[in-house]
């Protein structure tokens, strides 16, 4: 035990649960882990999905790779033990979120098995839907969204997954989609399908 640890007095049991914050919104939290490439599409999907849940009254709420990097992340770089702890604190958050009965719909490159296990496993694995955004590599260097594959094959950014860097494809994701091939309201519908019947409103 850390000495400041004797320090610490949770009051989770005093809060009120998860269940009762369900009841009040009508629907189940849940989160929806997009992972996949930069530029493969993650964010307008995660957008574009966002409006729609919205539009059917359910409360969500998107976490972006680089809205998080520019606030409680922002102290972060992309070390090996900082990717790590980008994505901890990502889950961590999420939990919260999810906790309080909001669908939570995050974006970000994620690159291993390994961190998505742990997000995963902080966020609890039956609330956690993992979406690959597999569109290919020579698709999403051609997007070039924000210039950065130009600036990994010129050597002036380190470490960039899909170039210097290796991206692992999950092992078992609950869906696959390629941008190359979907629109984005094919991607859209094909999530709904999948995410609609485990939100599963109720009456308030």
């Amino acid at each position: 035990m850390k000495e400041n640890d004797r320090d610490i007095y949770p009051v989770f049991d005093r809060m009120l649960t998860r269940a009762d914050k369900e009841r009040l919104l009508g629907q189940h939290g849940l989160m929806i882990w997009f992972t996949g490439l930069s530029g493969s599409g993650k964010s307008t999907i995660a957008i574009a999905l966002e409006r729609e849940l919205h539009e059917r009254g359910i409360l969500c709420r998107i976490l972006d790779g680089d809205n998080v990097r520019s606030g409680i992340n922002n102290n972060l770089g992309f070390s090996e033990e900082d990717r790590v702890e980008n994505i901890r604190r990502i889950a961590e958050v999420s939990k919260l979120f999810v906790d309080t009965g909001i669908v939570t719909i995050a974006a970000f490159i994620s690159p291993s098995n390994t961190l998505r296990r742990m997000a995963a496993s902080i966020i609890g694995e039956t609330d956690f839907i993992e979406v690959y955004v597999d569109t290919p590599l020579s698709v999403c260097e051609q997007r070039d969204v924000k210039g950065l594959y130009k600036r990994a094959r010129n050597g002036e950014v380190k470490n960039f997954t899909g170039i210097s860097a290796p991206f692992e494809a999950p092992e078992h994701p609950a869906l696959r989609l390629d941008t190359s091939r979907l629109t984005i309201g094919q991607s859209v519908d094909k999530l709904l399908g999948l995410i609609l019947p485990k939100i599963n409103k109720t009456t308030k």
